[in-house]
């Protein structure tokens, strides 16, 4: 047969390819391998076989080849397939055997006489080495050895800053603290032409000490679309709405607790892609905060039909049922999440704050200690252990692992709040107050009504430290997040009350009975107050004209 015949015939097997035809690929390639005996055919050979599911066929045709140990690109594919028939230490003992630095280098290749033979295929490629490492990463994963997965998958998106999956690996399953993250994406190295794609991978990392990050960060790419040619502008444009860089924003909101906006933000963009995961996790989260029960009940039924197999799906019927406080039903979809994925984060919180709900804490704390030894780079169970303790008045084991969360995300205003509380019950009101003033540093203005608590723990501290005037400007600050807060309007009546203002404090703690009629102390002390008014007599600066 003519070679002009030949490139024919590969060309079928290429469009076969394209066009998901892959018994017909399998055919034609496997007559123009028999041809030739040339390499490059019977890879083209093999890799019809891998996507058309043959994967232990398209192994043993790898393997009988005597070059699978000296091109790369069958070494490759051959623990692709052993990847997909889950044989782990099989797949590693293919890919060889690297070693690397802590700082995920790898310095002590064995291959240095490996080939990579030429290939069809797109101008711009990713190293074949990046390729190899985050297989490697997900080998050691797949064996729960989380520690080696990291290091490899930090390989790989040095080794080449376009393999995403390295980078998603390592965010979505908090593998790496937020001081970790800045670093290794400090440490790629981009190409000219990949400026927006460094400022893009600055959204995806933890923005908990950013203020307004995307925002920021996109003013940057509109910056470096600005010097390059004028048909990169299109570009800019069409990222400006892409829908990954919005769930970055949206995410974002959430961090911050501006839970509406982020709703309202999740809500355009799932009519854009309906489809859109991330996007619909931190959905799920906001509606959660808001209470929006009607849009979880939606939400879960279109996942659990049209995603059966993932965790996301039944994690958002777990979702619903902790929304309308039917914690035990809740709990057995969290369950079954991690069942189905043990490495998704938000299941295994889930799970624990079912049972943290109930003051279950055995079991709160035992599902709270998994998911700090799965994802070491998320400081959220950490914290809750932490908060667990607090519950249980061990306040100085509290303190212990909230620091711990402090190491790991130490710009988390969350976790300052809770080393302010531990310090309050500790009675050690100056270091407190010093949390608490901390936190709201760290809050992006202005404050939603999610931080009117550490307002008001705030002004509580300050009241126990007879700082009064500093405790009731706090206090009248949180009455501006919220007017629903029977704390505030206690604090407030018993902070003037200690001032000796009687009718002052009479009135707050009428408002605060109005919101709680039952409430014991407000009772008690509004007796007291009106005792006290009588045997000091009514402030002569009040007019009755």
């Amino acid at each position: 047969m003519r070679e002009e015949e030949i490139e024919k015939l590969r060309g079928v097997v290429r469009d076969c390819v394209s066009k998901h035809l892959y018994s017909s690929a399998i055919f034609f390639a496997d007559k123009v391998a028999a041809i030739t005996n040339d390499p490059a055919d019977v890879y083209m050979q093999a890799q019809a076989l891998f996507l058309g599911r043959h994967f232990r066929r398209a192994f043993h045709l790898l393997n009988a080849s005597k070059i699978v140990f000296r091109d790369l690109r069958f070494r490759y594919l051959a623990a692709k397939c052993l990847e997909e028939l889950k044989e782990w230490d099989q797949c590693l003992l293919m890919l060889g055997d690297e070693k690397f630095d802590e700082h995920g280098n790898v310095y002590d290749a064995k291959d240095n006489s490996a080939m990579y033979l030429d290939k069809d295929g797109e101008d711009r490629e990713i190293n074949i080495s990046s390729a190899i490492f985050f297989l490697r990463g997900k080998a050691y994963e797949a064996l729960e050895n989380r520690a080696q997965a990291r290091q490899w998958y930090k390989a790989a998106i040095k080794a080449d800053p376009l393999c995403y999956e390295a980078l998603e690996c390592l965010i979505e399953n908090h593998m790496l603290t937020c001081e970790e993250e800045t670093s290794l994406l400090s440490f790629l190295q981009f190409g000219a032409e990949d400026g927006w794609l460094s400022s893009f991978y600055s959204c995806l990392i933890k923005k908990y000490d950013k203020e307004n990050v995307v925002e920021a960060k996109f003013k940057e790419l509109e910056e470096e679309s600005s010097k390059s040619n004028p048909s990169s502008q299109s570009l800019m444009c069409s990222l400006k709405d892409n829908t990954d860089l919005l769930a970055c924003k949206a995410e974002y909101y959430h961090q911050c607790g501006e839970y509406q906006k982020c709703f309202e933000l999740t809500s355009t963009l799932l009519e854009k892609d309906p489809f859109h995961l991330k996007c619909t996790l931190v959905h799920l989260a906001a509606a959660m905060e808001l209470g929006h029960s009607n849009e979880l009940y939606l939400m879960a039924c279109n996942l659990v039909k049209d995603y059966p197999q993932k965790a996301l799906s039944w994690f958002a019927v777990g979702c619903y049922y902790y929304c309308i406080k039917k914690y035990d039903q809740s709990r057995r979809y969290f369950s079954k999440a991690t069942s189905l994925d043990g490495t998704f984060p938000p299941a295994w919180i889930g799970f624990g704050n079912a049972y943290a709900v109930r003051e279950e804490g055995d079991q709160a704390m035992s599902a709270y200690r998994t998911a700090a030894r799965l994802f070491p780079g998320c400081h959220l169970p950490t914290l809750y252990i932490g908060m667990e303790y607090m519950r249980t008045h061990s306040f100085k084991l509290a303190e212990q692992f909230i620091m711990q969360a402090k190491a790991i995300c130490p710009s988390d205003p969350l976790v300052y709040n809770e080393l302010g509380v531990v310090a309050y019950h500790m009675k050690e009101y100056n270091k407190a107050v010093w949390w608490f003033e901390k936190t709201l540093a760290l809050i992006p203005a202005p404050l939603s009504e999610m931080w009117e608590p550490t307002v008001v723990n705030l002004a509580h501290a300050y009241r126990k430290l007879k700082m009064y005037h500093e405790a009731i400007s706090f206090y009248e600050k949180a009455l501006t997040l919220s007017t629903k807060s029977l704390s505030t309007y206690a604090g407030l009546a018993y902070t003037y009350h200690l001032q000796d203002n009687f009718t002052a404090a009479i009135t707050y703690y009428h408002k605060a009975l109005w919101l709680k009629p039952d409430d014991p102390f407000c009772t008690e002390m509004l007796n007291v107050a009106l005792v006290d008014e009588c045997r000091h007599g009514i402030d002569p600066k009040i007019d009755f004209c």
